[in-house]
Parts: structure tokens; sequence; C-alpha cells
């Protein structure tokens, strides 16, 4: 079997498209066509179903996955070992959330881009199951995830840092100066927030699932905080994205216990070889990330 057809075959096993394929693979359609029918050739067994205009994996695609994705992470592997130099140098591939960009990685970012500038990141914003998927399927090499849950079907995951939440409000709004305040309470207010998939969003609304409350949504954390700066309602938010301006007074946290515990984590695909270059990305992150937990506990 030729590299080339494995890698193609893996593409088109990842987007099950021969036409996104082979823009991704900047090949003629016709190229990317020629290799699976080769490949099938090769091993023969047809590896698609042809289902008019869809493709799906056939049993024996199934089962050929996994031996692709082997054979060319352990070529990579191979490639870098034989050219290994002091400098580390490659790309990665990372899923992550936007307050996550924002507010937890600037550090790590920094350091890469002025330490080991021949290691190029791509940062691709994605909610979390998006993410899990793309891990799944080699689309990314890494992914930060922010969830309750610390196990994941098909993943090896680290946890970075529990991940403080704050219900903030305006100074100005009527629950601002209230104590003890009640899920009813808060349901019977404006509630602001990001859009669904969001996992601190849907497990407050979840919280409030009895009341079935709307939400006004915004697409970022950075509007979610100038609307309720605005008085357009109360949020649910990461402290860490709210620090300053609950030091400065812009918005301030209401009295309420959050029932949930959210932990940042670093995730990449069970049994996936990472080269030394994203290994020195995880051991990192692990690092710069863990270090702001208490400067993030204490805003």
């Amino acid at each position: 079997m030729e590299l080339k057809l494995l890698v193609t075959f893996e593409k088109v096993s990842t987007v099950l498209s021969f036409t996104r394929a082979a823009t991704e693979l900047r090949y003629a359609q016709s190229s990317v066509t020629s290799q699976i029918r080769a490949l099938e050739s090769s091993l023969g067994v047809e590896l698609f179903e042809r289902l008019g205009s869809h493709i799906r994996l056939t049993e024996a695609g199934e089962r050929l996955v996994p031996y692709a994705r082997r054979i060319i992470e352990l070529t990579e592997e191979a490639r870098t070992a034989v050219a290994e130099t002091d400098v580390p140098a490659g790309t990665i591939a990372i899923g992550t959330m936007e307050s996550l960009t924002s507010y937890r990685l600037p550090p790590l970012l920094e350091l890469f881009h002025h330490r080991y500038p021949k290691v190029q990141l791509s940062l691709r914003t994605t909610l979390g199951d998006e993410t899990r998927q793309a891990l799944r399927q080699g689309t990314y090499d890494i992914g930060f995830l922010m969830e309750p849950d610390t196990e994941h079907a098909g993943l090896e995951s680290e946890i970075l840092a529990p991940e403080p939440l704050a219900l903030v409000a305006s100074p100005r709004h009527p629950l601002a100066t209230r104590t003890s305040l009640t899920p009813a309470d808060l349901a019977a207010t404006q509630l602001v927030g990001t859009e669904p998939g969001c996992p601190y969003r849907d497990l407050f609304e979840a919280a409030l699932s009895e009341w079935s409350p709307p939400f006004m949504e915004f697409g970022t954390i950075e509007a979610t905080k100038r609307g309720v700066a605005s008085g357009l309602g109360i949020a649910l938010v990461p402290r860490i994205t709210v620090a300053e301006e609950l030091s400065t007074g812009v918005l301030v946290e209401l009295d309420w216990k959050v029932p949930f515990t959210l932990f940042t984590q670093i995730a990449w695909r069970r049994g996936k070889r990472l080269p030394a270059h994203v290994r020195l990305f995880v051991e990192q992150a692990r690092r710069l990330v863990s270090e702001q937990t208490p400067r993030a506990s204490q805003a």
C-alpha cells in the first residue's frame, strides 16, 4: 500500500466527500477517485459505498481507518526523528472556545510565538461536541474543552484547571443588592448568554429548566459582557472573563451558588502518537494554564 493512497483514504474517510477531500489535498477530484480505486484494487475490497451524491465507509473501510492513521502518524514521526534538530517545528491544529482563547491561552500563544516560531499554531473556534468529534476524526491535533465531565469517549484528556463561574449583572440591576437568590428569582429576570452549545450556557439553562426562561443571545463573550454592563440582563460566565470588570465595579457578582462545576481540559485522540512539538505544546499548556488558577480563583 502506498502512503499517498492511505493519506487520500484517511482524508476521504474523515470528510466523507471526494470533492472536499480533493480541495483539502489540492488534488483534482479525478485523482482522488483514481487513488481510492487503486487502493481498493490492491486490497481486493470496497472501502466506500457510493449512495448517489453521498458516500459512507464499508465495514472494510471502517477497519482500515485506524491502521491508515497509525501508518501516517508513524511516518510523520519517523520524518521528524530523522530530521530532528534542537528547534521544535511543525503545525498544530487546535480546537478551542472563544473564552479560553481570549483569557486562558494568551500566555501560551505568546510563548510559542516568541520562543518557538517554527511551530505554527492554527486555532479554530468550536464548541465541545464539535471539538471532540474533530479530535476523533483527526481534524484537530489538540482540543481545549470546558466541561463538567472529564472522561470523553475515544479521547485522552487532562484537567488543566477548575473553571470558576460567576453570575454577573450591572450594579444598577434590581438583583444587584439582593441576597440568597433562588432559581425562580433568576428565571424571572432577563437572561443574557452566548449561543446554545456553550457548556456554561447550557448548564445554566438546564438549572432553570422548570421555568424555561428565554435567553437574549449574543455571539461572543465580549458582546455578552457589554450587554450585561448596559443593563440588558444577567449572565453566567467564567469568572476569569469578568475579573477586570468585577474589580473595577463595572459588573457585580450576584449572590447565587452555581450548582455545577466546570473544568478546563486539554485533549487529543486516544492512541495518537504526539509528535515532539505537540508534546511540547501540551507540557507548556499544562504549566501555563494551571499557573493561572490561583489568580483566577481570587478574582
